[in-house]
């Protein structure tokens, strides 16, 4: 089942507040970026973010879960109401995500 854009939204306005929040839609599920910098993913209306250690310090009795077949286990969020400390979830957890590597322009 594909992920709802107006949960995507939802999602996205929840953590505003962290920074520059964009996303992509992907085979019908969405990649949630922070400041250029991939930390979740939206599959099936469920918020996955990338395990960090300092996410993890913040949900000391997290679940994990497994956003499409063959994936690596990430933090399942389902509470996603307290815009505060969503916010600085995703702060710490993209302060130790590495930056994207750049593209490499195609040659004509």
């Amino acid at each position: 089942m594909a992920s709802s854009q107006n949960y995507v939204l939802y999602v996205c306005e929840q953590v505003s507040l962290a920074g520059n929040i964009t996303f992509r839609k992907m085979f019908g599920e969405y990649a949630i970026y922070c400041d250029g910098k991939c930390f979740a993913l939206i599959c099936d209306n469920q918020f996955f973010i990338n395990p960090t250690k300092a996410g993890l310090a913040l949900l000391p009795n997290v679940q994990m879960g497994i956003p499409y077949e063959g994936a690596k286990p990430r933090i399942l969020l389902e509470d996603i109401e307290d815009r505060d400390f969503l916010c600085k979830l995703v702060q710490e957890t993209c302060a130790e995500l590495p930056m994207p590597k750049p593209k490499k322009k195609k040659e004509k």
